[in-house]
């Protein structure tokens, strides 16, 4: 398998065959976010990406039943493009069961309702998409590229297509200045998009990025471990969608959590209550990660 520079996928695609059919990030203007500002963004030459696929094959075979198709938001790819990678992938992979990607609200709202029911149609089962914040002000902050409503209209065309989503808002991105507001915020949105799998993250300020200018100059700042538990208990107690697998378990996180919400808020919010009270353990600083 060929892969240009560095790699990121859900970590719940630990065991997908992840294919590279994007470089970069067609938008890559996320003040946090480092992870494709090395990249020009392009969409591989199709043959090289059908070539891939073909040597994941004969590698792998039958072992493949999850694909992710890279980069950053990979849907942005036009349809002759998606359905010549979703039947390379259904024709080489015949235990294939799901082909996933990340995408930005601006991919959805730039696809026509029938061509995300021909996606998927064609196999294109699930869309990570990375609110981050469902405040207004934050996401503008951040450079979001969209903001609440356009989120939830991006969601509401997806779910009409028949797509699951996976959605990710991050603890802290609204600094201490608009904590509240963009817990609050973002629990409306996470209800609003009623996705089928939700995790919180911890926003990271990693240095070189914009929001790490921001911190040097005192125009940001991350709320302490205390205030970001409180966002956590604030989001929980506030979103409402149908059933979703809620995770908070991803290494930047300072309390692992797992279950469904709403079904299991009750317990989400009391291990919360002990986690502030500090009654329960936290994850180590050294075991913390992006």
């Amino acid at each position: 398998m060929r892969y240009e520079g560095d790699i990121y996928r859900p970590p719940s695609e630990a065991n997908s065959y992840i294919l590279q059919a994007t470089v970069g990030c067609s938008w890559n203007h996320c003040t946090y976010c480092d992870m494709y500002r090395a990249k020009r963004f392009r969409v591989r030459d199709m043959q090289e990406v059908l070539e891939d696929v073909a040597m994941a094959g004969q590698h792998l075979g039958d072992r493949v039943d999850k694909v992710f198709v890279a980069d950053g938001d990979a849907l942005v790819m036009d349809l002759d493009d998606w359905t010549t990678i979703l039947e390379a992938v259904k024709a080489t992979f015949p235990r294939l069961r799901r082909v996933s990607a990340y995408a930005t609200a601006r991919n959805l709202l730039e696809k026509t309702p029938e061509e995300l029911a021909t996606l998927k149609a064609q196999g294109l089962d699930l869309l990570y998409v990375g609110p981050e914040s469902g405040d207004d002000v934050t996401m503008k902050r951040i450079a979001k590229g969209a903001d609440h409503a356009q989120h939830a209209e991006a969601a509401a065309k997806a779910h009409a297509a028949g797509m699951k989503l996976s959605l990710i808002f991050l603890l802290g991105a609204g600094g201490i200045e608009r904590s509240e507001e963009h817990a609050l915020a973002s629990a409306r949105l996470a209800t609003a998009m009623d996705p089928r799998f939700l995790s919180l993250l911890t926003l990271t300020v990693v240095p070189g990025t914009p929001i790490a200018k921001l911190e040097e100059r005192g125009d940001f700042e991350l709320p302490d471990i205390q205030g970001l538990l409180r966002e956590a208990r604030i989001f929980i107690a506030e979103a409402n969608p149908t059933d979703a697998i809620f995770r908070t378990n991803h290494a930047s996180n300072w309390l692992p959590l797992a279950g469904r919400l709403p079904r299991d808020r009750e317990r989400f919010l009391e291990a919360l209550d002990a986690a502030l009270a500090g009654d329960i353990p936290l994850r180590p600083s050294w075991a913390r990660g992006l």
